[in-house]
């Protein structure tokens, strides 16, 4: 295909991840949903990965579902397949043994927005717009809902779902959607910085740990003191977490094995 909806670029651990369909805005329609199924998918079986950035290409990260797509086929069973084909692919990202980072730019709204909210991190223009706004078409961001109401504060979300109404990226940055909004020139410079700190890091206390800080959220705090207090022990008992302490101890850059 030479034109294809999604590229990929593999970059000494960090694999990115790029919308291509700048004139559509980035629709996640059904093709572009099937490509990102794919490379997830074998980036979870990838064990030299150490983050993924998700960005895109164009005046806009994504602007949701493709419309018109959904539109030509009219019916209950492919709507109810479409959506839970989407909120599947939104947990493989949490499901995903490494960080995600969203390198976001111009809109991110309904579904895209979702996108920005599911992962781990996110690194926005300053410029940015961010919108749950399908209530204005008659269709409240039901899914969306799910991903935005766990990063930003009930009553906030509610309110971009309710009124429709789009957040600049410094709101955004206040509500905890992305953490941190920055001049376009500083785009890539920030990513970077986040994908290089990453890249040093031992796999394994950030495999462990994603996995962890995603179950907890859903726990009890009793129970999530114990998940968590049983975590860090077996973690301790990795090669790399003696390796890490005793190079702190002994004053050297440790040597990771990825075990």
């Amino acid at each position: 295909m030479t034109d294809p909806h999604l590229l990929r670029d593999d970059e000494e651990g960090v694999v990115t991840l790029t919308l291509n369909r700048p004139d559509q805005f980035n629709p996640l329609s059904e093709t572009m949903l099937g490509a990102l199924e794919a490379e997830i998918a074998s980036i979870a079986e990838d064990e030299t990965v150490r983050c993924v950035v998700i960005a895109a290409e164009g005046r806009a990260f994504c602007a949701g579902h493709d419309l018109k797509e959904m539109r030509g086929t009219p019916e209950l069973a492919y709507y109810q397949t479409l959506f839970a084909r989407c909120s599947s692919f939104m947990q493989s990202l949490i499901a995903l043994p490494v960080p995600v980072i969203a390198k976001v730019q111009g809109l991110a709204t309904a579904a895209g927005c979702q996108l920005v909210a599911t992962c781990d991190m996110a690194v926005a223009v300053d410029t940015t717009k961010f919108g749950v706004s399908g209530v204005n078409l008659g269709l409240f961001c039901s899914t969306p809902s799910v991903a935005l109401s766990r990063v930003v504060s009930r009553k906030r979300a509610f309110e971009m779902l309710a009124t429709g109404e789009f957040i600049s990226a410094k709101t955004a940055e206040d509500w905890g959607l992305v953490n941190r909004a920055v001049p376009e020139d500083m785009l890539d410079a920030e990513v970077a910085r986040i994908t290089d700190n990453l890249r040093k890091k031992s796999p394994v206390p950030l495999k462990m740990g994603k996995a962890l800080f995603q179950r907890q959220l859903g726990l009890d705090l009793a129970s999530a003191y114990a998940d968590a207090g049983e975590t860090m022990a077996q973690n301790m008992m990795t090669h790399d977490a003696v390796e890490g302490i005793d190079a702190f101890i002994e004053k050297r850059d440790p040597e990771w094995r990825g075990e």
